[in-house]
Parts: structure tokens; C-alpha cells; sequence
């Protein structure tokens, strides 16, 4: 089969992006060819199809008259439409995979992709849809779903995106885009949910989704052998450095904490972090890791922490937890507690609340030995069982099928 995987991204920017480089992988494995269409970046994988990528300015950056003259191409960038149709006539794809697209390629991928019938499948990764700002968190990052009836001015009126209101009036313009100009349900034939939590979100909010959609976990690479190192010097976060992900919450907690804490990532709060660490000897921060120097990380940690504040999804961070029988900390929100069996695979605590957080990191700390064991077998078991590859091959290709049949 040919498939023209699509991203706003040809880097890992975050765990969207993971997936997207997880999906050619193992569709190429699996023997069918691959392109892909992003942006253009200095940062970017090579790519044999670089030449079809389109240049990605951010106006956020400009001055105002840049501003203005960049909202049209935030909206619907004509660059990607006619580089896509280039794309498209040269590789002939039997189906298109769509990931994260809005504000970089935008909705104009699908106005081509429909114009030359290709199917479209779309994982979704996040909630702009049903959000414009994307993560239900409003300018103090507390959850907030004010425009569940498609009352999208609330993002302008609140602010929020950075507290601006020219940048949440850009979101709420290319919401109103979708509603009234191009409607993506009406161009998508199959959503992929990675949680049954935002599949049951989006069907919430528009139940046009509940026919045209199926739940599949994410997956991540496992290692047929792996050993269990029960290395209870500290406990670990890794990932973007960002309030919504209860960093704060986190370093709260570690005031009263006598356990050490390791944080890699990098985001805007890491101004925060580093200050935190100087004065504080139980926190260290080791800036940004990634392959096998993230993967040894991990793996010496005692527990790996996620103690996330908006509806998370299908965390990556957890799917390579489990993958090498690390078990994990989380937060009791979004699509957490689907994939974290209490007192099993780890702990969960209320999402938010530094006393819960404090009282799951002390019961971890507290495992005896035979514990640990155990609760390191189930979290690699859960991920053999639910995260494998050929698992979510296996189901991939059902989908791709059924709408290739229709």
C-alpha cells in the first residue's frame, strides 16, 4: 500500500510527533512505501520528499502589519494546498494519515486530498476541534470548556492563548473556519481516538464523530529483553517543561519530600526548574535527553512521574515507561487512568492536589523490594498487552481497510 503520512512537524517536537515517526517505522517494516508531508525546519528528519515541505513562519514574532498578512496563511496556507497536489501526482498514495495539521499545513490539505479522493484518516492527538486553544485550559491553566456549544468568541473574550487577545482572536477566527468554511468532519472519513477519554469527549461535543471514529492506543517500540532495575535513588520526569503538565504541583510536593527528583525536558518553565534545583539538592535538572542516554534514564529511575493538570491523552511518556517495566506516578485526568491501574501499574492521585502527590510518591518510596517487582512486571505485561506494535498494526490496517472498501 502507499501511504502519504502528514504533519505539521518532521521533528519530535512532542509526543504527536513521536507517533507520526512511529507510524512510518512501522508501516515501512511492514513493507509498504511511505511519504511524508511537514513543514520545513532546521531541526527536521531527512526525508526524500523534503522537496515538496512548505517554509513555516510564525507571525507571533512579527510586527503588526506581518501579523495581519500571516493570519491568511494561518487560516489556509495555499503553499501547502498546491505542494500537496505536486505531492499527490508524483507518488499516487492509496490513503492519507493525517496527524497534527492545524496552524502549520492547515485545512487547505484537505480541500486537495478530497479533490483527488483520497481517503482520510486522521489520529487525533489533542482537542482543537472542540477547543481553540486546544488543551481546555484557559489563560490560568485551569480546565475550561466555555465553548462547548461552539461559542468560540469565549477564547477571545478570555484570552486564551498567552493572555493576548490578538493571538486567541487568531484561534477563534480559524475556529469559526472550521464551522462555517471548512468543516473537517466533512472531509475526514475515519478519527482515530489514542483514549477513550477524548473519543468520548469529541462525541460529547458533536456526535457526528461517533460514526466515523475507533479507539487505538498509541504504541511504542518494545525490547524483547529488558531487565528490571530496582534503583530507588530517585524518581523521574521527563517531558515538556509546561504548567499544564503539573510541573509546579510537582515541585510543591518535593519541598516536604525526602526522595530525590530527576527532571529532563526543556520548555517555559525552565527558567523555574533550574532556579528550583540550585536551591534545592533533592532536584536535579539534566535540560534535554532523548534516545538511548532518555532511554538509560528511565530505566535507572525507581518510578516515572506524570502528574499532568488538562486532559492528557495517551501520554508517550508512559507507553515508554511501561515498555522497559517502569512504573508510574500519574495524575487521575484525561486518558490516565485508563492506561495506570491503581496499586498495580503504579499510583494514581488527584490531579492538582500537592498532598495527594506527596502521599502516591511516599507509598512508592515504601515498596519493599518483592513490591517493586511485581508492580514492574504488570506495567511491561500492560504494555505487551495494550502498546505492542504488531498489535496496532494489525488493528491499523482494519481501519485503512474498511475505509478503502467503502
Amino acid at each position: 500500500m502507499r501511504i502519504l503520512q502528514i504533519n505539521n512537524y518532521n521533528f519530535i517536537k512532542g509526543g504527536a510527533d513521536r507517533v507520526y515517526f512511529n507510524t512510518i517505522k512501522l508501516l515501512e517494516d511492514n513493507n509498504h512505501v511511505v511519504a511524508d508531508f511537514s513543514t520545513l525546519n532546521p531541526l527536521n528528519v531527512d526525508s526524500l520528499y523534503t522537496k515538496y515541505f512548505i517554509p513555516l513562519d510564525d507571525y507571533r514574532h512579527k510586527g503588526i502589519i506581518g501579523k495581519i498578512a500571516g493570519v491568511k496563511n494561518y487560516l489556509y496556507n495555499s503553499t501547502s494546498y498546491r505542494n500537496l497536489k505536486k505531492l499527490i501526482e508524483d507518488f499516487r498514495p492509496d490513503i492519507a494519515h493525517i496527524h497534527l495539521f492545524y496552524g502549520g499545513l492547515t485545512s487547505s490539505i484537505l480541500k486537495v486530498l478530497k479533490e483527488y479522493n483520497i481517503p482520510i484518516v486522521q489520529s487525533v492527538h489533542d482537542y482543537r476541534i472542540l477547543c481553540p486553544a486546544n488543551a481546555f485550559l484557559d489563560n490560568k491553566s485551569r480546565i475550561c470548556e466555555k465553548c462547548k456549544n461552539k461559542f468560540f468568541v469565549q477564547c477571545s473574550f478570555d484570552r486564551c492563548l498567552e493572555s493576548n487577545f490578538f493571538f486567541s482572536s487568531i484561534l477563534t477566527l480559524e475556529a469559526y473556519t472550521r464551522k462555517y468554511l471548512l468543516d473537517p468532519l466533512e472531509f475526514i472519513d475515519h478519527y482515530i481516538f489514542v483514549s477513550r477519554f477524548s473519543q468520548a469527549k469529541h462525541i460529547e461535543y458533536d456526535n457526528r464523530f461517533s460514526g466515523k471514529s475507533s479507539h487505538l492506543y498509541n504504541f511504542t517500540f518494545i525490547s524483547d529483553t529488558y531487565s528490571i532495575r530496582n534503583n530507588k535513588s530517585y524518581f523521574l520526569f521527563f517531558g515538556r517543561l509546561s504548567k499544564e503538565k503539573g510541573l509546579m504541583t510537582l515541585l510543591e510536593a518535593m519541598k516536604s519530600l525526602d526522595v530525590n527528583l530527576k527532571i529532563a525536558g526543556t520548555g517555559p518553565l525552565q527558567a523555574e526548574v533550574e532556579k528550583y534545583a540550585l536551591s534545592n539538592k533533592n532536584v536535579e535538572y539534566l535540560y534535554n535527553k532523548s534516545g538511548q542516554e532518555l532511554e538509560e534514564l528511565i530505566a535507572d529511575a525507581s518510578f516515572i512521574i506524570v502528574p499532568s493538570e488538562w486532559y492528557e491523552n495517551n501520554p508517550m511518556t508512559i507507553l515508554e515507561a511501561y515498555a522497559i517495566g517502569k512504573p508510574v506516578i500519574g495524575a487521575d485526568i484525561g486518558g490516565i487512568p485508563e492506561i495506570l491501574v491503581n496499586n498495580k501499574t503504579g499510583f494514581l492521585f488527584k490531579s492538582r492536589s500537592v498532598d495527594d502527590l506527596k502521599m502516591a510518591i511516599r507509598n512508592a518510596a515504601s515498596l519493599s523490594d518483592s513490591e517493586y517487582l511485581n508492580y514492574s512486571r504488570f506495567a511491561r505485561k500492560f504494555a505487551e498487552e495494550n502498546f505492542a506494535p504488531q498489535g496496532h498494526y494489525t488493528k491499523l490496517m482494519e481501519v485503512y481497510a474498511n475505509i478503502l472498501n467503502r
